[in-house]
């Protein structure tokens, strides 16, 4: 096992490196980069203050009172000097694979920089949005498999009844229907949009959360996930729902199911006495990689709807303002954590069944 080990931790280098190269190549290709962000507040807003946020110095200060005495607005353009000076200060100066390389050697050391637009570091933008993300996760897998695996069990012991049939049209349809159009949903309906106005619409607690009790914090902050939770869910139980069933389908028929019925064992025995433990083996290592799904990919729309600032929200910002450290520390520190994750699923698959064996196959 340590062998299969350090080779999956070996390929984790070449993949990384491949997924930083391609998202960095077409980065270099979309139009409007942080230059241009800037210039655009200078000449739409009058202040490039906010814009240079992250840069601070001798160019914001320049770049603010130019703008403030009009100097670059509109028609006039912007001096070139200044725009020298930006590119300078972000590094644009330097061709692509001088940068390219420079990053990817302060990435090794976990060195990320600052936000170009934000006050702060990347590491502390994202440590900060982390908490909201991670709750979404955690209680969309909890409410995910807490419901889809005892319906699938269900699925599989009433296999082609009525029940399955119209179970399975509305798992797939509410898989088909995308978390965010359910957020929308939920607010039309229950958030003050067109009918009920009985749930909040944003945030994780109300204005006066300081003077709440413990109960009633804890009240309040349940009060405000029920619609970006069950958003999330609702669209995530298909996968779960279906693998389950599929994997008590395939046990039931296996003869060791036979010979406990023929032993007087009650249904109840075993299904959950014999079968469960073999039929969960896939979903057991699925776990860290369905959490890290609903951490990061679940939650980007949902947290914009309902105003949470998670890493969704954040990486949103940041591809929308084009704030390049934070857009490539994500993508790498993400990526890095979801190479991990699938090493620990293989390796929990291996400690729930010790006659699986990585290591005698090929990567």
């Amino acid at each position: 096992m340590a062998y299969y080990i350090i080779k999956r931790l070996l390929l984790m280098i070449p993949t990384l490196f491949g997924m930083m190269l391609m998202t960095f190549v077409i980065i270099q290709f979309a139009p409007g980069g942080p230059v241009e962000q800037i210039i655009a507040k200078l000449q739409g807003h009058g202040s490039a203050s906010g814009a240079l946020g992250g840069g601070g110095g001798e160019v914001q200060q320049q770049a603010s009172a130019d703008a403030a005495s009009g100097t670059y607005r509109g028609s006039q353009g912007i001096d070139p000097e200044l725009v020298a000076k930006l590119n300078k200060q972000y590094g644009f100066d330097r061709p692509a694979p001088e940068r390219f390389v420079k990053m990817l050697y302060s990435y090794i050391t976990f060195d990320f920089g600052s936000s170009f637009f934000k006050h702060g570091t990347v590491v502390q933008l994202i440590y900060e949005s982390l908490p909201v993300s991670m709750t979404l996760g955690l209680w969309t897998l909890f409410l995910s498999y807490g419901i889809s695996i005892p319906l699938g069990i269900r699925k599989a012991v009433n296999h082609g009844t009525r029940f399955d049939v119209w179970s399975s049209t509305a798992v797939i349809v509410g898989h088909a229907i995308p978390g965010f159009l359910f957020a929308v949903l939920f607010i039309i309906l229950f958030a003050g949009g067109n009918y009920w106005n009985i749930l909040p619409r944003k945030g994780l607690g109300s204005e006066n959360w300081d003077q709440l009790s413990l109960i009633g914090k804890v009240l309040d902050y349940l009060w405000h996930i029920i619609l970006p939770i069950t958003a999330m869910a609702l669209s995530g139980f298909a996968s779960t729902t279906f693998l389950t069933k599929n994997s008590f389908l395939d046990e039931i028929s296996k003869q060791y199911v036979i010979t406990a019925r023929a032993k007087g064992l009650n249904e109840f025995q075993v299904l959950y006495g014999h079968v469960f433990r073999n039929a969960m083996l896939l979903i057991i290592s699925g776990f860290p990689a369905a959490f890290f799904g609903a951490l990061v990919e679940g939650a980007l729309l949902i947290e914009n709807t309902f105003s949470l600032n998670g890493l969704g929200r954040l990486s949103y910002e940041a591809i929308i303002g084009r704030d390049y450290p934070i857009i490539f520390a994500s993508l790498y520190i993400f990526g890095l954590i979801g190479l991990l994750l699938s090493l620990i699923s293989d390796l929990i698959y291996t400690a729930v069944d010790p006659r699986i064996d990585f290591e005698s196959r090929e990567v």
